[in-house]
């Protein structure tokens, strides 16, 4: 699979400070990479530099085979960036301003009117057209954004916090905005929002502190937080010691009333064994059942961890 972006040992200073610190990765066409970080982690400043708004201090970035530095018209033609608030001219109807961005983009004049209606449909817009984006919502507003990002047909859409300040409507209209564009680009999404990268996103990155501390699909992280820990329940008083010798597991909190809430490593999995030693020493097991963790559990634990 052809990588949309490369991104090489990306850093940038401000004057002594490490904003970003050695961060690596790559997009493919079909990936929607959802970029997650606490305030003041780097994620503003390395979504800037991936839209070429901000020169790194060191590192490499690639567009679509093109360097950002070195053939900056290049790659920017495979680009495609919403910012955090869109840029919009709200005097202008959303078919006046699409087609002022089109020239300024350099679609040639015979094919400027194809890819307006392309944009507009592909966001809903189309009903909306002649209207003035100032008199449109916050929804439609964001959603004369993304067809300005997708105006002319990029391979690379870079999403900075898409659905903020949307209602809850909104919010599910964008994120299947999102998802659908996901099938035919590469998509980075940077937000705040947690549930949004599980329910619109391919893969996560995490970074904290100027640095990538997770990259991870979202299968993997799925599989992640269907694991982890046991709440266990039984009629007799459990020996956690004795429980604690068991392959895959990691700690043991003893709870009120018989209950134990059993750490395992994620890639062991000591379900069973657990099971059959508590049967076997007559202690009858009442419940056993594993503590689904969150997206937010994570993100706290990694980023808390790395403190």
């Amino acid at each position: 699979m052809t990588n949309l972006i490369t991104v090489d040992h990306l850093c940038r200073y401000y004057g002594k400070v490490c904003a970003v610190n050695d961060v690596s990765f790559t997009l493919a066409k079909g990936e929607v990479l959802g970029f997650l970080g606490p305030n003041g982690a780097g994620k503003t400043t390395t979504m800037q530099m991936l839209s070429g708004n901000l020169a790194p201090s060191s590192g490499q970035i690639t567009i679509n085979g093109f360097d950002l530095l070195d053939q900056p018209n290049q790659a920017k033609r495979s680009l495609g960036y919403l910012p955090d608030t869109p840029p919009l001219y709200k005097e202008l109807s959303v078919q006046e301003f699409l087609h002022y961005c089109a020239e300024l983009q350099g679609i040639a004049k015979n094919a400027i009117a194809q890819a307006i209606n392309h944009a507009q449909e592909r966001c809903g817009l189309t009903a909306v057209s002649h209207r003035l984006i100032a008199n449109l919502s916050k929804g439609f507003q964001q959603r004369v954004g993304i067809a300005l990002a997708i105006l002319h047909n990029p391979d690379v859409i870079i999403l900075d916090e898409p659905t903020v300040g949307l209602d809850p409507i909104q919010i599910r209209e964008i994120r299947a905005l999102i998802r659908e564009l996901g099938q035919d680009h590469g998509i980075i999404l940077s937000t705040h929002i947690l549930s949004e990268v599980q329910e619109s996103c391919s893969h996560v990155q995490i970074i904290h502190q100027g640095q990538l501390i997770l990259s991870e699909s979202i299968a993997g992280l799925n599989k992640t937080m269907n694991t982890g820990s046991l709440h266990v329940t039984t009629r007799l008083p459990a020996d956690a010691s004795l429980l604690l010798t068991i392959p895959g597991v990691s700690s043991i909190e003893t709870l009120a009333n018989n209950q134990l809430k059993i750490y395992c490593h994620v890639t062991d999995d000591p379900t069973r064994h657990i099971a059959e030693t508590i049967i076997a020493n007559g202690w009858e097991l009442q419940e056993l059942t594993p503590v689904k963790k969150s997206m937010e559990d994570i993100f706290i634990a990694l980023t808390r961890d790395n403190d």
